[in-house]
Order: structure tokens, then sequence, then C-alpha cells
């Protein structure tokens, strides 16, 4: 599944590849065979195009697979050892922990100036300079420096010959002309290690950007193990894309005013890498949902009713499809948009109109109905079978008369009604519902709920 700190960073990438008139890069890094199925790569291509980022556009390349440039990785390796850079080492993990007496302390440089060739089992690390210092100059971080005696002689190819990660990375980011790189701070660690193999291998390193880390609302880093993280999964709740690329390019950038709620085209044109701070980012879930209902109340009716499509249909729907319609849909769609957050809301906001019956919600039905509530339900069905004209007003007008009949303000005199309706105590506003649900449906609901135990009081 595609992390949404993952969602950030490529939302960033795109922004700066696309105000530089430059390319972004989506490499499939495959080598891990366990680590690689085919259907995860859709997932990925599928999540960034869901967010705007795909092949259509001429800022976007690949996706090229880390795995059909073997033959590159272990020829740069044998490059890196030829010109005296890295050397063949047999020491195995039991025979380091017994030299330093830790499991914790990096390879001691014990095979530096053995002078092995290559046998299988023999694995090639790189030779870490003995002296100075590695400055990586990151845009957001400054320029931290790491001491090269305090970065150990790193291993950059297995015993059985295959490349590791580390050099395989930096040899495609150099075959592919990568010039910035722009991820989460937890790789900076690793940065050093793969500056110093750009520079071994005579190539410009690019420039560094790394990202906050993202949090929780413990102030945890957002894990999976713990946390929602998944794109796939907001979407697949009723997050809208828009939404989300809004919301994600503010976790930890700001454009500098009072303005969240922005087109994508106005942050991509306002952001600027070097203004991500540096604090952790704070993934406040209803801040999103928020975000969310501000974009679903912006759609067009005609738009709404698209974007809801998935909900509306088995196995969300409890209708049969040939009860929906989409022009009633589209009619309610003001009302709902003003009321729901999230897309997946919609079912239960709208499914009275195309059910046979209401849903029976007990806890509703227990509420609403009340000593009198009978009484209620049979005058109103008088008085709503004799309106001349069904639209709304009248039917409110309806509804005051018979609730001061009763000695009941509208909303207690509704109550019993919307429940008969709709099944429930909160939803669309009832006036309009009725309108758009019809004189006979209405009248037969009304009379349905006379009969029910709970309205026998």
């Amino acid at each position: 599944m595609f992390h949404v700190g993952g969602a950030r960073s490529a939302l960033y990438n795109w922004a700066v590849a696309r105000q530089s008139g430059g390319v972004f890069v989506l490499r499939i890094e495959d080598t891990d065979a366990a680590r690689n199925k085919p259907e995860w790569i859709d997932g990925i291509v599928n999540a960034l195009a869901a967010i705007g980022i795909h092949g259509e556009d001429t800022a976007f390349e690949g996706p090229y697979f880390q795995s059909h440039n073997a033959a590159r990785h272990s020829e740069a390796a044998q490059e890196l050892y030829a010109a005296g850079k890295a050397y063949y080492c047999d020491c195995t993990r039991e025979q380091l922990k017994e030299r330093t007496r830790s499991e914790h302390l990096g390879y001691d440089g014990f095979c530096r100036d053995r002078g092995l060739a290559f046998e299988e089992g023999r694995a090639l690390r790189f030779r870490t300079p003995d002296e100075g210092e590695t400055v990586v100059v990151d845009l957001i971080r400054g320029e931290p420096a790491f001491p090269n005696n305090a970065i150990e002689d790193f291993v950059i190819a297995r015993g059985d010959g295959s490349p590791v990660f580390l050099i395989a990375n930096v040899v495609d980011d150099v075959d592919e002309g990568i010039t910035q790189v722009i991820r989460g701070d937890e790789h900076l660690s690793n940065t050093p290690k793969q500056q110093l193999l750009w520079e071994a291998l005579g190539a410009q390193p690019p420039v560094w950007a790394h990202l906050p880390v993202i949090v929780n609302e413990k102030r945890q880093k957002l894990s999976k193990r713990r946390d929602k993280v998944a794109l796939e999964d907001y979407l697949a709740e009723g997050f809208l894309p828009e939404a989300m690329v809004n919301y994600l390019m503010l976790l930890g950038w700001g454009p500098g005013d009072d303005q969240e709620i922005l087109p994508y085209e106005e942050l991509e044109a306002r952001f600027r890498i070097e203004d991500v701070g540096t604090s952790p980012a704070f993934f406040d879930v209803k801040k999103l949902t928020a975000f969310n209902g501000d974009y679903i109340r912006a759609l067009a009716p005609e738009r709404f009713a698209a974007v809801c499509a998935p909900w509306l249909v088995a196995p969300y729907a409890p209708w049969q499809p040939e009860a929906f319609d989409r022009a009633v849909l589209e009619k309610v769609a003001p009302l709902a948009q003003t009321r729901i957050a999230l897309l997946s809301e919609i079912t239960s906001y709208v499914d009275f109109l195309f059910l046979d019956e209401p849903v029976e919600d007990e806890a509703s039905w227990s509420k609403a109905m009340k000593a009198g509530a009978r009484d209620v339900l049979r005058d109103a069905r008088v008085e709503l079978a004799a309106v001349a004209d069904w639209q709304a007003d009248d039917l409110k007008a309806v509804l005051l008369a018979v609730g001061e009949k009763h000695g009941l303000k509208l909303g207690k005199a509704q109550a019993p009604i919307r429940v008969a309706v709709t099944g429930r105590t909160i939803g669309l506003p009832l006036f309009e519902s009725m309108e758009l649900l019809g004189r006979d449906r209405v009248l037969a609901r009304l009379d349905a709920a006379t009969t029910k135990p709970a309205a026998q009081a």
C-alpha cells in the first residue's frame, strides 16, 4: 500500500520537477524479489495517478525497474574495486564480534590491506576515507557534516557478488541524471554513504532535501503497525484525491498566509522546498476530514453525484440497482453536500430515496416514537394527503400546524415523521426529502409507521 508519507514526498518532488521544467522519475526498486509483486507495482502507479502524478504529463518518466540495471550495478562495484576504492572481506559476524567485543560496533577495517581477491562468500566493502568529513548540502537541513572516521567501510556487494541496494540506488541515480533527491529524513543517515559513492564514481552528488517526519496525535512516527497510513485506505473511505493532495502539501510547508484550501495549481506555483520546516508534521485526521468536507461542498451537483458513485452500488448500497435514480441524487446533492465530510457517508443519507421501505433503525424509532407519536402521525397523514401542491414549503406549513395542534414545536412534531419517512432521526432536510420522495410513498410510509409497535404509545 502507498504510505501517505510517500505520497507527500512524491507531491513535493512533482512540484519541484514541474516548477523547474524537469522530470519526475518513478523508479521501482525491485531487487528484493520477496518484496516485489506485479500487483504492488500497479498499486504504486495507480496511487500516484490518483493524486495527479501520471505518465500523461510530460514531467513524468517511468516506471523504470532497478532489476533491469543489475549488470551496470555490478560493473560499477568492480570499477570501485579496480580503482582501489573497495576491497574484499571474508570476516564473519562472529569474528567481528570477537575482535570488537561488541554486537553494536561497525566494521573495524580488518581486511583493508589484506589484498583479498573475489571468492564466493567474500563481500566487497567500500573504502571510506580515513580523514575529513562528508558535508551533505541539504535544502531543508542546512549542511550537516559527518566525520568520515565514524562511517564504517560498508558493504557494496554481497558474498555471492550481487550488489546491495545502496550502490544500486546511486548508480541508477547517476545513470538517470537525477539532480535532486527529496525524501523522508529517515534516509538522512544513509546520505553520507551515498554521497561518498557518487564522488567515488566521479559524479556530482544531487541536491538533497530531507523532509520532516510525519507523526500521529501522540507525536509518534506514523507507522503502518498502529496507524492508518495507506493512501488507498483514505480514498476508499471517501476522501477526495484533491483534498488529500491539498492536505499532504501542507504537512511541513505552508504558503505563508492564512490560506489553506487552495487548488493544486496554486500550491505548486507557491511551493518552495527551501521553506519546508524541520519540525515533525502532525497528521491530523480531523483536520483532513474538515478539508474533505470543504472540498465536497464546493463540488457541482453533477460532479458530486459522479464521485459518490462507488458508494451507490453493491456492496455499499442496500437497494437494487434498478431502484437507483441518478437524477434524484443530483437533485438531493446540494442538501447532502452540506452534511457529509466523507463520500462514504452518502449511502445512509440517501438510502430512503431508493428503498421500498426505510431502514429500521431501532434506536431512532425508540427515540422519536414517544407518547402521542401515533396521533401526530395520523393527523399529519390526513393533512398531508390534502396538500394541493407537494412542495417543501407547503409540507412544512402542514407540520407546523399539526405541531401547534398537539402543543409541539416543529422539531418535536417532525421527529416521528422523519423516522417514519427516512428511518432515522438525523439526515437530510425533511421537507425537501419528502418532496423528492413523492406524495404516495410518503403517505404509505406514514400508514406503515402507525402500525409499528413503537408508535402505539
